[in-house]
Parts: C-alpha cells; structure tokens; sequence
C-alpha cells in the first residue's frame, strides 16, 4: 500500500557541507524548530562550536570515519534512512526492524572540484576532491523527494528553517528542491567527466586532445525567459554556463528594460570588437556587424569619448538604434554625445555617475555594467561553441593571437615600406576586421573605421562596398533612413552635407587604409581600393595569384603587407 505524503515534517537532519556559509545559522534555526542535526566531520564540528547539539554520523553507523574521510557516510543506516520511501508500509516496517530512523531533510554541499582544477593543482589533488559521498546523499535524497527534502544551496537554508518551523515543505516544494539537486549533481559530474577525459584519455597528439577531448559538455542554467527570440514568434531565453568566465550573460542591468535576445547577441559582438584592444575603444553594432570601430590614446583627456566619436563618425546613420561597447568607464563627455543619438544599449565595464545620469534620463535606452572580472577571454584555452544540426562544433577562439598577428612579423609585398602613422593605421584596421562577417575588407584612417564591406559572397563586393560606405555614410552626409529596431520604425537623419549620395559626400576612401581578412583571389578586388585611393593595405596573402596583385599594387605605388593570417569570421 502507497500513501501519499504532502508536508513532512522536519524532525531530523543529515548536513554535511564543504562551502560552511551560513552553517551555524542554519543549524541554530533546526534546533531551535526541534529538529535533531546529524552531521560529519568539520561540518559537525562548526556546528558544536556555534553551540548546537550534534550527532556525529559515526555514532549513527557505528563505523568511524577512514581513509582520510573518503569513507563517511557510505553505510546502510545512512542510507536506508534517505530512501525509505515513507508512502509504502514496507519500508517503513524495515526500518523499524533495522533500527533505521529515517532523515526528513539532506543538506549537502560538494567537495570544490572546479575551484580545484581551476587553481592548476596537480592531478593526484584534483582526484581528491571527486566527491563520493556527497553526490550519492544528494541523488538518494533527490529521487526519494517524496518522503526527503534535499538542499544543496547556501542561499535555501532560510528557506529550510522556515520550512522546520511551519511544518516542513510541502510535496511540490520537495520537487523543486529534487530537480536543483539533480542539476547541481549532473553540473558536478560533468565537470569531472570532461577534466578526465582530457586528462586520461589523451591521444597520439596529447596537445589537441587536451584541446578537444574525447568527451565535452556543458552545463547551462536558465538565468531569465526572454520576451522573444530573434522575431516575436520565436521563444527565446537566457542560459548561464556553470563555471564559465564571466561575460555579456553576467552583466548587470543599471536602467531601461529588459534585454532581448537580439539585444544579447549584439551587445557580445559589439564587446568582441572592442575588447579586442588594448587602448581605450568603442565599438558600435547594427545586427552583428560593426558600423563604427575607433580607438584613442590612453593619454587623451576624454579617451572614451573621443573613441566614441571615430566609431560613430564611420556610419552615423546605422549608428541609429545601435549598440554601444566600451573597454573602459563611460565619461559624461561621452554620455552627452550618447544621449542625443537612438541606442539600444550601451555596454562598459563601468559608468560614471554624472554619466549614468546623463544616460538614464532616456527611457528606451539600456544600461550593462559588465561583471567584475570581465576580460574577452584570450589564448588557446577559450573555446567557443556552434550548434549545427545533430551536433556541436568547436573551435579555439579567434583572439587576433597568430604568429601573423604582430606587425613585425609582417612580410613588406609590394610598395614602400610604411611610415610609423600608416603602419598604425594598418594594425588598427587589422584588428579592426576581424569584427565584421566575412567576407570583410575595412577601410581606416586616424585610428577609426571609415568604412567596412561586410559579409559578402564575394571579395569584390565587399571591396566596392568599404568605398561606397566610406565615401557615403560619414559624419559629413546627410540621409533620412527607415531604421526598425526592436521595437519600432523610425526615420533617422545624420546632419552635415546635402545628401547621402550627393557631390557633397566625403572621399574618405582617398588617403585610407584598408585591410582584407583572407586573400585577394584576383587583382580586381585591389583595384577598387587602389582606384579609390587607398594608399596602403595589409592582407594574409596566399593567393595562386598573389603575383597579379602585387604587381597592380607596385603599379600604383601601394603599399601592401602580407600578414600569413586570416580572420574569416562566419559568426
């Protein structure tokens, strides 16, 4: 015969926990309900300096801790006390034959492998801390949850001892405690199951398998449900990664309204663009693509602002509706010129409060504070994930951290060799392009996108469309724009020159420099540029007809780099 059990009462305790926040509260709200506390080890022990009357769970088993604490809790009188399922007369007629009393309530917390592993300690002490014990309470309590609460967070125990004093949780209370202790047990199984795969199950070349081991996996936990995804009929919501290195999921929300999933996509590749320099940078993003990338010196007296301002002057109009990265504090002086142009979200490590004032005094406009610690991650350690149907891909992170990198590692092509300015220029620009989709070619000048051809099927394409964008879409031109953000369609204009495709329009192509993240397959592309006057030009090079594009480079007198490195970016 079944029953079913509704609220149990919280009459004994098992508490066994590695992270002891909040221990001694925890345990003095239990006693002070009634409920008698059995416990192990040094959680006993802090439990009995706080003054709280504790069992230890040897006199439970009658068998005394071993093997340096490996073996505690692994016993029948344990055990047989989690999951007896109280619903079936059976087991309850078992227990008492046994002289088994039953545990209504399991507080477990897991020894710290991914703290372990993260602090480069050597494999014997990362071993160590494969919690046995723990995992097994905690899964027991779990799947016998209609007779057993089980807690596995710090920030419930409130929770538990207003349960203890009310009666003890109720049957759906117990589930949703059950569903979080199988997630924390599955996040902490699979971090062990990826580290040894990578440890012990290495291949001929140990270097890649370390990189890629035979077993992945990733443990998400749903962090908010998003209004939409993409367009409205799609559902949409937000996961964080259990151990990741903090990002655009972690940012803190200072003012406006709730992120979108579009809002979250843009605001990580507007952050990939301007994290990917060391000076002070802004980052402008219309739809995953940059529209505006510009960099100051440190020592400028409003950095930021005036970072922001090459970023904005490249494409004005696009700029409308955009989203807004930055690698240092937002200063009012770049809040001034913010507040005055439609954004979606402005992203930065930090605010100034005349800035956040400034800024909040715009309703539709949102506000991301990056979490400390920030830092777009770098090396070949960061991995970056792609669903593709059936699968997953993987792949190192493209930091800009090839040997071809470096500009002194550049190899001189054609033209003569650039002067300190336009070899700056060029480093920008290469820098620069790996933000765009490919295909991608950039144009740049003073340390400033003037003009970016991105994501085309052809380099042709791409090259024609830097020059008419650069010689169009400057903080010089004019246009009235239909722009639909994520909430509305609006008509935007860019003050300066008659029009946007008039004889007033800048030849900011003219005197630029442009770079290509993969080779030119014909001299065509290079022409373009070459006819609108670009005056140097850094590519990767490798073309079966790199001689035809240098030859058209010498014939103009351009100068051009081969870097050995591509930045394609498919996103």
């Amino acid at each position: 015969m079944t029953i079913q059990l509704d609220r149990v009462p919280l009459k004994r305790a098992l508490i066994s926990v590695y992270d002891k926040t909040g221990l001694e509260e925890l345990a003095a709200g239990l006693h002070a309900a009634g409920v008698q506390i059995v416990s192990t080890g040094s959680t006993a022990q802090r439990i009995a300096g706080a003054g709280v009357p504790v069992t230890e769970v040897s006199e439970v088993t009658g068998f005394q801790e071993c093997l340096d604490g490996r073996v505690k809790t692994l016993h029948p009188m344990v055990h047989a006390g989690i999951l007896a399922d109280r619903r079936r007369e059976d087991h309850v007629a078992q227990l008492e034959q046994m002289d088994v009393q039953p545990f209504d309530l399991v507080v477990v917390n897991l020894y710290p492998f991914v703290d372990t592993v993260r602090s480069g300690a050597g494999q014997d002490e990362v071993v160590e801390q494969i919690d046995i014990g723990g995992p097994s309470m905690v899964r027991a309590a779990a799947k016998n949850h209609p007779s057993v609460a089980v807690v596995v967070d710090p920030a419930k125990y409130g929770d538990v001892v207003s349960a203890a004093q009310q009666g003890g949780f109720d049957l759906p209370a117990r589930r949703r405690l059950a569903a979080l202790a199988f997630a924390h047990t599955a996040a902490y199984d699979n971090a062990v199951a990826a580290w040894t795969a990578a440890q012990f199950e290495a291949d001929e070349d140990a270097a890649e398998a370390s990189l890629f081991p035979p077993y992945a996996g990733v443990t998400l936990q749903r962090a908010q449900t998003l209004r939409y995804g993409e367009n409205p009929h799609q559902s949409a919501a937000l996961y964080v990664e259990d151990g990741a290195a903090p990002g655009i999921a972690q940012a803190e929300l200072l003012h406006g309204k709730a992120m979108s999933y579009n809002n979250y996509a843009d605001a990580d590749a507007a952050l990939r663009a301007a994290y990917d320099f060391g000076q002070p940078a802004v980052a402008i993003v219309k739809h995953a693509n940059p529209c505006g990338v510009g960099i100051a010196a440190e020592s400028a007296e409003d950095a930021i602002a005036e970072a922001h301002r090459k970023a904005h002057d490249c494409d004005p109009v696009s700029a409308f509706g955009g989203v807004i990265a930055a690698n240092r504090e937002v200063t009012a002086g770049m809040a001034n010129t913010v507040q005055a142009i439609f954004t979606e979200v402005v992203i930065a490590p930090s605010f100034s409060a005349e800035a956040l004032e400034i800024l909040s005094a715009k309703k539709n406009i949102r506000l991301l504070r990056l979490p400390e610690g920030f830092a777009r991650a770098t090396g070949r350690e960061s991995i970056e994930y792609k669903q593709v149907s059936g699968g997953m891909l993987l792949q190192a992170r493209d930091a800009v951290d090839a040997a071809g990198d470096d500009p002194e590692t550049w190899t001189l092509a054609a033209g003569p060799a650039a002067d300190p300015e336009t070899l700056a220029d060029l480093a920008f620009a290469w820098r620069a392009v790996r933000a765009p989709k490919s295909n991608a070619v950039l144009l740049a000048s003073g340390g400033a996108t003037v003009g970016i051809g991105m994501g085309q099927v052809n380099r042709l394409d791409s090259c024609r469309l830097a020059v008419e964008r650069a010689n169009t879409l400057g903080a010089a031109t004019t246009g009235a724009q239909e722009v639909t953000t994520e909430s509305t369609t609006e008509i935007t204009t860019a003050g300066g020159a008659e029009n946007v495709s008039g004889t007033g329009a800048p030849e900011r192509a003219r005197g630029a420099v442009a770079a290509s993240d993969a080779f030119f397959p014909f001299a065509d592309g290079l022409q373009i540029l070459i006819d609108a006057g670009v005056r140097a030009v850094v590519q990767p090079g490798g073309s079966v007809r790199d001689e035809d594009v240098i030859a058209a480079a010498e014939a103009a007198g351009v100068t051009m780099y081969f870097t050995g490195a591509r930045h394609f970016f498919h996103g």
